[in-house]
């Protein structure tokens, strides 16, 4: 039996251009476009559309921009008869696979994860926190060296825990250029610097957790039509409640993605599909099973491949 689950990915994933062939072939897709637009009162869609990269990428516009085009996939897949059992997103693409799921209205979403964006800015200066990938390390063996240099007055901690052997670690420049240094000591295979503009799901985003919590409680949400995994504790969550209250711890704490993918595989999904910009995902959870079948959705052609290939799939 086929078990399908959309997953959306996070910052890091934005091009220019992004879903453009879909807002040219698809008078849908482009609305998407327009209620961004509006609902941001600045031109979003020519950011997504013609760039520049160095302003999509900026942490504000890049969050919207990613949920506009993910939602636009996944409703593209749905107007052609293929809907989720499941829905995820690796950080910022929860709320995408919020969206998709019933929980949020795209308006609201959109407004949302800007407004994160924002305060996940603010929350941090520019220059004062990092990113690191880890490779080759296990969760248990970063968390040493990342716990002691924390208690030296450098917090740094892990934050996407993306699948066996790849872990990213998030804190203060110091503590991720420190802990970089002592875990390539330690074993890892590499430790690779992120360009982000922030210490994403680490302590130092607890100030933007406050403010989120405040928003969050202004928006409703519905019950999930669809059942989320949740990133903070890769456990499927319908609960509105629930969800809120995820969501603001999610902005501090690490990303369970390797145990979010074990969690769907478990519930019996058998068909992944990543709606969004790049295969980043995709390529997670092949690393994570081989048993699986795997798509990333990013323009026609691989819309055309996944339809073609659902012709086979069972009920």
């Amino acid at each position: 039996m086929t078990k399908i689950a959309f997953i959306f990915p996070g910052q890091g994933s934005q091009v220019v251009g992004m879903g453009k062939e879909f807002t040219e072939t698809n008078e849908k897709s482009k609305r998407f476009l327009e209620k961004a637009d509006h609902e941001l009162s600045y031109a979003l869609s020519e950011l997504i559309l013609e760039g520049p990269a160095e302003d999509l990428t900026v942490t504000y516009n890049a969050q919207p921009a990613l949920l506009t085009v993910g939602t636009m996939i996944a409703s593209r897949l749905a107007d052609e008869g293929i809907e989720p059992d499941y829905t995820a997103g690796h950080s910022l693409g929860e709320y995408t696979a919020l969206v998709a799921s019933g929980v949020l209205s795209f308006e609201d979403g959109v407004l949302a994860v800007h407004q994160r964006g924002n305060y996940m800015n603010e929350a941090v200066p520019a220059g004062e926190g990092a990113m690191a990938a880890i490779l080759g390390l296990s969760n248990e063996q970063i968390l040493e060296v990342t716990d002691s240099i924390t208690a030296r007055g450098h917090a740094v901690q892990p934050a996407n825990l993306n699948c066996p052997g790849q872990i990213v670690i998030s804190g203060t420049k110091l503590g991720v250029e420190t802990a970089c240094v002592e875990l390539k000591d330690a074993g890892a295979r590499r430790a690779i610097p992120l360009n982000v503009s922030g210490p994403f799901h680490s302590s130092l985003m607890k100030p933007a957790a406050k403010q989120l919590e405040k928003m969050l409680n202004a928006i409703q949400m519905s019950e999930a039509s669809v059942p989320v995994i949740a990133n903070v504790n890769a456990s499927v969550v319908q609960n509105s409640d629930e969800i809120k209250k995820l969501l603001v711890e999610q902005l501090y704490s690490p990303v369970l993605w390797e145990d979010s993918v074990r969690t769907m595989l478990d519930l019996g999904v058998t068909h992944f599909i990543e709606c969004g910009p790049g295969k980043v995902l995709s390529g997670l959870v092949k690393k994570i099973s081989k048993e699986v079948e795997v798509y990333a959705v990013y323009d026609e052609s691989t819309l055309q491949e996944v339809l073609e290939a659902s012709k086979g799939w069972s009920e």
